[in-house]
């Protein structure tokens, strides 16, 4: 008898082009190691109640890697039932949760968890990072994270075999009135900690007035707001690791120890 998958159901709550935003990301973040991996699988981890993320996920890591093949992973069976119509060359879908079961003892270049953590406590989420990045290849990465129902809004974290790495906020510039209204998408390990004290609500407070300063950009338009008020974060010290080229699809990456909660 199979053991029994590891986590929750999730709500489910899917849409096309929902995760556009973390999968180009990952396409340049990961594009190296993915051309060079000598078994090029990701995985979809909790796809939810149809299985868009992973059909989008399979064609925009194939724009990196032509042999790229993705795995839909859904702790319900009946949506991985759902989404067999939907199986083809490189892209499959299985049962399973965090234990990340492939076959033949494969180890994934990528876990993609989106929306999967928001249901779970605070205290819960880095026993399943550990558990997760475990799974990794070597060189490989965890992202996890949480974007609104249409992706206009999305954070995540980048996390390699050795811990978290980075914190990255996308959005598309028109939704935003100021920088902290990401902070509704913070993933479960920062949403609770953005409060004074905690370096996650300093770096968005600040970020707020870098923004309001930059204000007079906004007459050439918000990308342009956008990129001064980042530039204004780097020369304030925060450690930021991305460049303009990146700035300007509305985005924003910082070392991890920058953003992370204080112990108790």
């Amino acid at each position: 008898m199979a053991a029994r998958p590891i986590g929750t159901i999730t709500r489910g709550t899917t849409n096309p082009n929902r995760l556009r935003r973390m999968d180009r990301w990952i396409a340049v973040a990961l594009g190296a190691e993915l051309r060079r991996a000598a078994d090029p699988v990701a995985v979809d981890l909790g796809y939810g109640a149809a299985p868009w993320t992973a059909v989008e996920l399979l064609g925009r890591l194939r724009t990196v890697r032509p042999t790229a093949e993705v795995v839909g992973l859904e702790i319900d069976p009946a949506r991985v039932t759902a989404a067999e119509p939907y199986r083809r060359e490189g892209l499959t879908f299985a049962h399973g949760g965090f234990e990340v079961p492939l076959p033949g003892g494969r180890r994934p270049v990528l876990i993609r968890a989106a929306n999967v953590l928001r249901q779970y406590e605070e205290g819960e989420v880095t026993a399943v990072w550990d558990r997760l990045r475990s799974r990794l290849a070597p060189g490989g990465l965890l992202v996890e994270g949480t974007c609104d129902e249409i992706g206009r809004r999305h954070v995540w974290v980048a996390i390699g075999p050795e811990g978290p790495r980075t914190v990255t906020f996308a959005t598309r510039l028109g939704s935003l009135d100021r920088p902290s209204d990401l902070a509704e998408r913070l993933p479960k390990a920062l949403i609770h900690r953005n409060v004074p004290g905690e370096p996650v609500h300093a770096f968005l407070s600040e970020f707020d007035r870098a923004w309001a300063t930059a204000a007079p950009f906004a007459s050439l338009g918000a990308r342009q707001r956008w990129i001064r008020s980042v530039r204004s974060l780097a020369e304030a010290g925060w450690p930021i690791t991305d460049g303009p080229a990146r700035w300007r699809q509305g985005e924003i990456t910082v070392r991890w120890e920058a953003l992370a909660p204080r112990e108790a």
